[in-house]
């Protein structure tokens, strides 16, 4: 362990900016590849100050939550599958998922040799022990949640984990007396050892046998004592530490473990995954194939709680020369249940529990026919590994070209048995990817359960560049377990029978808590109150005081309530004068949006899904017209802004232009028709930017919609009494009404241009390909391009390079009409994963806290003080009457709230690249009439709302892009309503 091997993160955050250039970063559609998260440090994003530490360079901070709620629980589950498998191959029983088929797993494997094989079943002082590194890592997964990953045994092999973990940092061992505490525990916990103290250790007879040609370096101090002189005698030896392979030890120790007179230490047979010649083969050509053995132990998981497991297995296809024996079926798992981020369970259940889509797993892999593909789903080949019976790789998805998909697809076709596993990337670190090996100390109690040592060596951490699996050139780093006495108190400290969803008080308080801790300040009460979910009668005191008597002890309940609102600015601030609300609070404003809608969801432009028109008998059938009216619709919104361009005497200085681009996939989708004219040429896709200039024009704030829509579930479902035809929605709500806010805040922000008020450029983004199956294909475009550095704005006779403009934050709106029924008058505001999301989000608040102090005085006036509520529209045609501005309540939505719906929109794609970006969007309820059906039209819209969360909308951008840099934005004005 020498010192300055290497010096963490500074090496994983050098290099950057790594991914400038064109064809460097393709960020392909989530559907099709689900890539990597990004942590450390996204592509455009900074330093992520929870993780980096410049007083820690070598630590990975897990925090408390990742380690209650994911790993503790998911260690426990995977013990008792791995053990249940281990005492099985101990016992002499069928341990298929070990042995394999014919035991082919374990023919010629040094960790499980015939002299051992043939004790199987009289092993009965065996206790099972287990010290078992697995290979874990965050991934993300098609609901926008980031989770602890199993991937399998360690590729570092069986040894590496178990001995780093007594370090914390090159050079740095734990206390002697601490690592010699943890070997007494673990005798006297799983072989029932007493002992007075650590001293006993070598007087019980511990001994240490490292493996052969292991570096000594390796061994931290307080193994010396303790290792086994290979020439001593071994009478006095009870109790071994070794992880060589049981063939290789010496012959009186082989004999003395069968005869029960010594324990080995871990149980010999839990080494068999690192010496299978079958995966030692498939290592050749797929490095990390040692991981798969340990993987394929455990079930698949899903769902936000415990750790995440993706299927493993075998597959077979009929052969006329293939046929799978007894023992294979065991193995064959043919099936894969689908799911997808417009799933309709929600982030907090297990998605796998709630009947998700089963089908062939071929079909899944491959399947591009319009009856597998359905609405939602696309093929699953990019995140799986595949191979050979005889272990030869055949696949391996992520890094996979075409002409190699297609290749793997032809020889699973043709038939035969398969390997696979489904592979979803390890987190990266700029051009790293970083896997924990954490060993999995565990053993069999007197009554066969699974019990773990808690208190175990945590391992450590590896960041490899590409393939390059060498330690000598990986990056480490060691895990650093928070233990933060406010967050335990609030995961453990709270009773959850009254809570609406799964820890939701926990939630609550760990919301307060990090944005304080990524603020580095107090927060505004406002903010505060507006961070929780909880119920809307309820005040911020009222909830802070219900927390001592929800806590299973009063006194723990009470300091947390006291520590919390210390956290918060009792300083009540004036607000700030608003600076479009004398436009967007006016008739004019409600009637000229409703017209728009109308205009673009109820007009001439039908066919508005980038597919458009799929070409199978189902939908030509049922077409009115047979041609896609994006192009039309675009054009419809340039002459749009043009025109506000020319009515604000801004020519010359205001542009408006395409974005143009082509929709590239890894399979063909020759049934969309328009995937088809992108392939051939005679089509191509587009986002519309509007570019407003401010003083600094090396600067760009963004507000940004979609302007496709979805295709009609009711009309498509036939349990819904639809047909199977692809027809796209009208797209009130989804998402014209965001793209009528646009066309509306046009005309303002060019007169904020005009009279020079704008510090910064404001641009008025409108993305195609939000809906499936282009599934945020502009976001993702214009993502890239940001990237890479090579954005440029086609105008009619001349390009605009608008590489060199940053991006200083994108507020995103999708759906914000339809007022809920049953949660009336909220909204989301949902930040992205860091600190700048947050502030645009916390302006988005401030507007929302002004809309709702200026509400009433506005209500006041002769044209609106004898009004009502608002009211749909009689007709769904007809403008609503006249009503009161309504007071809104703007959650603030962090990314892993599991209320957020960033996830499920172009948001996601900004966040994940670092764009700072926040969403704004009605009170998502999927399952509504008028979500993606024939209902998202004008009758489903409420005027009143809709045009209230248009005018927050607006004026969070104003205020953004009219001041020299985001004051209040931590610092929201004490809520008028509410707390």
């Amino acid at each position: 362990m020498a010192e300055g091997r290497n010096n963490g993160w500074q090496i994983l955050l050098d290099g950057y900016p790594w991914f400038r250039g064109d064809g460097i970063f393709p960020l392909p559609a989530y559907s099709e590849f689900m890539p990597p998260p990004r942590l450390g440090r996204k592509p455009l994003g900074k330093v992520d100050p929870l993780l980096v530490s410049e007083q820690d360079p070598y630590g990975w901070p897990i925090s408390e939550i990742e380690e209650e709620y994911e790993l503790k629980p998911g260690l426990e589950h995977l013990a008792s599958q791995i053990l249940s498998e281990l005492t099985l191959l101990g016992r002499g029983l069928q341990a298929h998922l070990i042995a394999g088929h014919r035991s082919q797993n374990l023919e010629g494997n040094p960790y499980w040799p015939p002299e051992l094989a043939e004790h199987a079943g009289r092993l009965d002082h065996e206790h099972y022990i287990v010290l078992l590194p697995l290979a874990l890592a965050r991934t993300q997964d098609d609901m926008g949640r980031v989770r602890w990953t199993l991937f399998g045994g360690s590729e570092q092999g069986p040894e590496q984990a178990f001995w780093k973990g007594f370090y914390s940092a090159p050079g740095q061992e734990w206390a002697e007396e601490r690592s010699r505490s943890f070997i007494l525990r673990l005798l006297q916990k799983a072989c029932g050892v007493a002992a007075e103290g650590p001293a006993d250790l070598g007087s019980l007879g511990f001994r240490i046998a490292p493996s052969d040609g292991h570096p000594e370096r390796l061994l931290p101090a307080w193994t010396k004592p303790f290792l086994l002189d290979e020439h001593a005698s071994f009478e006095e030896v009870r109790y071994l530490l070794t992880f060589q392979p049981f063939a290789n030890l010496p012959a009186s120790i082989r004999q003395r473990y069968l005869a029960g007179k010594l324990r080995l230490l871990p149980f010999p047979g839990s080494l068999v995954f690192w010496g299978m010649p079958t995966y030692l083969r498939l290592q050749q050509e797929l490095p990390m194939a040692s991981q798969i053995p340990v993987l394929r132990l455990a079930a698949r998981h899903g769902g936000p709680y415990g750790l995440r497991v993706p299927q493993s297995g075998w597959l077979h296809e009929p052969h006329p020369r293939v046929s799978p024996d007894e023992v294979e079926k065991c193995l064959i798992r043919n099936t894969y249940a689908r799911t997808h981020r417009w799933s309709r369970a929600h982030r907090y259940e297990d998605e796998l529990a709630l009947n998700p889509r089963v089908d062939k797993l071929a079909r899944v892999l491959f399947g591009t026919s319009l009856e597998v593909l359905g609405l939602y789903d696309k093929p699953m080949a990019r995140n799986c590994q595949i191979w050979t019976r005889d272990f030869h790789l055949l696949l391996d998805g992520p890094k996979a070209t075409q002409a190699e998909i297609r290749a793997a697809e032809a020889a699973i076709v043709e038939g035969g048995l398969f390997g696979y596993r489904f592979h979803f990337p390890a987190m990266q670190v700029g051009l790293h990817e970083v896997y924990w090996h954490r060993p999995l100390v565990a053993y069999a109690s007197r009554n066969g359960e699974a019990e773990i040592l808690s208190d175990a060596p945590l391992g450590y951490l590896t960041a490899y560049r590409g393939n390059n699996l060498n330690l000598a050139q990986s990056v480490e780093l060691w895990p650093r377990l928070l233990q933060r006495d406010l967050v335990l108190s609030a995961l453990h400290g709270f009773e959850y029978k009254h809570d609406h969803f799964q820890h939701q008080t926990a939630l609550n308080i760990l919301s307060i808590l990090h944005c304080h801790a990524i603020s580095g300040g107090r927060l505004q009460k406002s903010l505060a109150w507006h961070l929780l979910r909880t119920a809307r009668e309820r005040s911020l005191e009222e909830w802070f005081a219900s927390l001592p008597e929800r806590a299973y002890h009063p006194a723990d309940g009470h300091r947390l309530q006291q520590e919390l609102q210390s956290h918060l600015d009792p300083a009540d601030e004036e607000l700030p004068e608003p600076i479009t609300f004398d436009y967007t609070a006016a008739r004019s404003f409600e009637a000229a949006w409703w017209h728009d809608i109308f205009v673009l969801s109820h007009g001439r432009y039908v066919n508005k899904d980038n597919a458009d028109c799929v070409l199978d008998p189902a939908t030509q059938g049922a077409l009115a017209h047979h041609q896609r009216d994006l192009e039309h619709l675009g054009d419809y919104l340039l002459t749009r802004h043009r025109a506000a361009i020319a009515e604000a005497g801004m020519e010359g200085k205001a542009v408006c232009g395409e974005l143009p681009f082509r929709w590239q996939t890894d399979f063909d989708f020759a049934p969309f028709d328009g995937w088809r004219r992108n392939q051939d040429g005679s089509s191509y896709e587009r986002n519309l930017l509007v570019v407003i200039p401010g003083r600094n024009r090396k600067e760009a704030v963004v507000m940004a919609d979609h302007y496709d829509t979805a295709y009609m579930e009711d009309v498509f479902e036939t349990s819904r009494g639809g047909s199977g035809a692809r027809l796209a929605a009208a797209g009130a709500d989804d998402n014209h009404s965001a793209t009528a806010t646009l066309l509306q805040a046009a005309p303002l922000f060019l007169r904020l241009a005009r009279e020079g008020h704008l510090e910064r450029d404001v641009w008025l983004l409108h993305l195609t390909g939000e809906e499936f199956p282009s599934d945020c294909m502009g976001a993702r475009q214009f993502c890239r391009s940001l990237v890479e550095g090579t954005l440029r704005l086609r105008l009619k006779n001349r390009w605009l390079d608008l590489s060199s403009v940053r991006v200083a934050g994108v507020l995103v709106m999708d759906m914000i009409a339809h007022n809920r029924d049953d949660a009336r008058d909220i909204f989301q505001i949902a930040p992205g994963k860091s600190l700048d999301s947050l502030q645009i989000a916390a302006q988005a608040h401030l507007a929302n806290i002004m809309w709702n102090f200026h509400a009433p005085q506005w209500n006041r006036k002769p044209e609106r003080h004898s009004r009502e509520r608002g009211r749909r529209s009689k007709d769904g045609v007809t403008i609503p009457e006249l009503a009161l501005h309504p007071q809104l309540h703007g959650d603030v939505r962090l990314p892993d709230q599991p209320h957020s719906s960033l996830y499920n929109t172009d948001g996601q794609i900004f966040s994940d690249v670092g764009v700072p970006v926040t969403l704004i969007m009605e009170n998502y309820d999927i399952n509504r009439s008028g979500y993606h059906d024939t209902h998202d039209t004008l009758e489903n819209l409420d005027l009143d709302y809709g045009s209230a969360v248009a005018a927050i909308a607006i004026e969070t951008i104003a205020m953004i892009a009219t001041r020299s840099h985001p004051r209040n934005s931590m610092r929201a004005a004490s809520a008028r309503t509410g707390s």
